[in-house]
C-alpha cells in the first residue's frame, strides 16, 4: 500500500542538521544516528519535514521565509493547540518539542510524531482502488471527522480561551478583507464588491465550535490497511474557536465535482471527482443533518470560503512575486485568484 512519502529538499529550504542536530538531542535525547531529511512539498503554506532517524521517524514544520500576515505561522500556537487537543480528539499527532529560538535553523519550529499512512491528495495511489460505495465511505468518513471535531467540548478541554469567540464572523470577513487587500498585486481583481457584500450579509445567527479551517482531504491521513478508514488530522495552524458552517465553506472551497468546469479541474487538489463523492449540495446536506443545524441558506458561507481561499493564495503568490520563495508552482497562483473571485459573483448574483 503506498505511503505518503517526502521527497527531495526545494532549493534555498535546507535544513542546517549542525544547528539543528544538537538541539534535537537535547530535547529528544532518545534519538540515534544522523537523520535523513526529506521534505513535503504538498502544502503550500508553512515548511514540513522528515526526519528519519535509526530509532523514530519524526516531522519538523517551521514557517515559511518571506514577510508574513500579522497571526500567521504561529509554531507555539499551533504546538500547544494540538497538545492539549490530542487527548479529546485522537486524530491529532502527539507532539514532542517546540523551539523559540530563531537561532536553530532561522526561525521557530515543532517536532511531531509521523502518522504512517496515506495522504489522499489529487489522486489516490495506484495501488489504492476504490468502489463507488467504498468511495462514498472514504467521503462520508473524512466528514464525520470534521463532525466529530465539531462536537468537541472546547470549554472542557482547555481551548476556551483559544480565540475571542462571539463575532467571528464580522471578524474574519474584516481580517480576511485586509489581508487580501494586504497581499494584492497588479495582475489580480480589487475584489471590493466581493468584500462589500459579505459585510451586508453577515448571518444573525453565529454558533461556536472549535475549527480546522483548513479541513482538506490531503490534510488527512488514512489507515493504509483499510484506506476508507481516517486515522489522523494535519495542518492546524488555522484552528481556533470559530463558526462550524464557515468551517465547512473553507472545506467546500476546495471540493472540485466531477461537473465542474475545466478551470476548476485544474485546479483540484484532492480526489472529490471520483465515482461516489457527494457533491457540494449534497456534503452541506449531509453536515447540517449531523450537527442539527438550518441555515437559511449556504451561499454566504460558500462565498466566504472562495473569498478567504483567494486571500491565503494571494498571499502565497506575493511571496513569489517579491521573490520570498522560488517554488515554481506558485508562479501562476494569480490566475486561480481571478477564478475564485469569479465563482464568488457566480454565486452572489444567484443568491440576488
Amino acid at each position: 500500500m503506498s505511503i505518503d512519502q517526502a521527497g527531495a529538499i526545494r532549493d534555498g529550504e535546507e535544513l542546517d542538521l549542525d544547528l539543528l542536530g544538537p538541539w534535537m538531542s537535547q530535547n529528544l535525547p532518545h534519538l540515534q544516528g544522523r537523520p535523513e531529511v526529506t521534505q513535503y512539498t504538498g502544502g503550500a503554506s508553512n515548511w514540513t519535514y522528515r526526519l528519519k532517524y535509526d530509532n523514530d521517524d519524526l516531522i519538523l514544520r517551521r514557517p515559511p521565509m518571506g514577510t508574513k500576515a500579522k497571526g500567521a505561522h504561529d509554531m507555539g500556537r499551533e504546538f500547544r493547540l494540538q497538545q492539549a487537543l490530542q487527548p479529546v480528539f485522537s486524530y491529532v499527532p502527539t507532539m514532542h518539542a517546540y523551539c523559540e529560538d530563531s537561532a536553530i535553523i532561522g526561525d521557530e519550529f515543532y517536532v511531531m510524531e509521523r502518522l504512517n499512512g496515506i495522504i489522499p491528495r489529487k489522486n489516490l495511489p495506484r495501488d489504492v482502488s476504490l468502489s463507488p460505495d467504498e468511495v462514498r465511505t472514504l467521503c462520508t468518513n473524512v466528514l464525520d471527522t470534521l463532525i466529530a471535531l465539531h462536537k468537541v467540548d472546547h470549554v472542557a478541554a482547555g481551548l476556551d480561551t483559544l480565540a475571542a469567540g462571539a463575532g467571528y464572523t464580522q471578524r474574519q470577513i474584516a481580517g480576511w478583507s485586509k489581508r487580501y487587500r494586504d497581499a494584492r498585486t497588479w495582475n489580480v481583481p480589487r475584489g471590493e464588491g466581493i468584500m462589500r457584500w459579505l459585510e451586508a450579509n453577515v448571518p444573525e445567527n453565529e454558533h461556536l465550535c472549535l475549527t480546522h479551517n483548513d479541513f482538506r482531504f490531503d490534510n488527512v491521513v488514512l489507515d493504509p490497511s483499510e484506506p476508507t478508514r481516517v486515522i489522523g488530522v494535519l495542518d492546524w495552524e488555522l484552528a481556533t474557536i470559530g463558526d462550524p458552517l464557515m468551517d465547512l465553506g473553507n472545506t467546500l472551497a476546495y471540493w472540485v465535482e466531477a461537473g465542474d468546469d475545466r478551470l476548476a479541474r485544474a485546479t483540484r487538489r484532492q480526489p472529490t471527482t471520483l465515482p461516489g463523492m457527494l457533491t457540494r449540495d449534497e456534503v452541506i446536506a449531509y453536515y447540517c443533518d449531523a450537527m442539527d443545524l438550518r441555515p437559511e441558506s449556504f451561499t454566504f458561507y460558500q462565498v466566504y470560503g472562495l473569498f478567504r481561499l483567494s486571500g491565503i493564495v494571494q498571499q502565497i503568490y506575493a511571496r513569489y512575486y517579491k521573490g520570498q520563495t522560488k517554488n515554481p508552482e506558485y508562479k501562476r497562483f494569480w490566475v486561480f485568484v481571478h477564478y475564485l473571485h469569479h465563482r464568488c459573483r457566480k454565486l452572489i448574483r444567484k443568491a440576488s
